[in-house]
This record gives structure tokens, sequence and C-alpha cells, in this order.
């Protein structure tokens, strides 16, 4: 059985999340990425493969090491899909702080 990955889901798991912000900044083994957690190698081996299913991460074999890097152009889609809903709350949260002032000032 073959089972799809969700991008928002694969987001949503905290160790997932840290394995994207420790490969922002540079390509890594799935040895030097597993160095960074207290849980076992097979663990955050896991973890790699969801975000690579989901297309988060690439892999470039370079002789007997698999290097990880971040996939930017999924990266960019998913941050495209969630820019609507981030303006949407950004409106609605200044709108509020408008109702607040309002109402402090007449206190």
């Amino acid at each position: 059985m073959n089972l799809r990955r969700d991008v928002f889901q694969s987001l949503a798991d905290p160790t997932r999340s840290a394995i994207l912000l420790i490969l922002s900044s540079q390509t890594m083994t799935a040895g030097a990425i597993a160095s960074n957690f207290d849980t076992a190698r097979p663990t955050v081996s896991k973890h790699l493969q969801i975000l690579t299913a989901c297309e988060l991460l690439d892999q470039e074999q370079n002789g007997r090491e698999i290097y990880y890097h971040i996939n930017a152009k999924k990266m960019k889609e998913v941050a495209d899909f969630i820019e609507p809903f981030r303006k949407m709350w950004d409106d609605r949260f200044n709108k509020l702080e408008t109702i607040m002032k309002k109402y402090k000032s007449k206190k």
C-alpha cells in the first residue's frame, strides 16, 4: 500500500520542522542531521523519508554518502499557498487592533 504524504501534515511535526530549519543553511548527511537530535538514527531517517516523499527535501548522492537539502521550489509553492491566509489574518488583527485602540481611548 502506497501512502500519500501530506506536506502540511509533515510540516506540523516538530522534528521535521527542526530538520528543515537545520537544512535551511547547509546540505547535510543523515548522520549529521541525526547528531542534532536525542533520537535514534532510524527515527531521523524515517523523518527524512517523509520530507523527501513530500518533495520538501532533495537527495544528492556523493560517493557513498547521501546529502539532503531543501527543495526551494516546493517550499515556495507552500509559502505561496499560505500567503493569502497570512494576509487575511494580518488584516483581521489590524482591524482588531484599531477597535482596541478606539475602545481604550474612550476610557
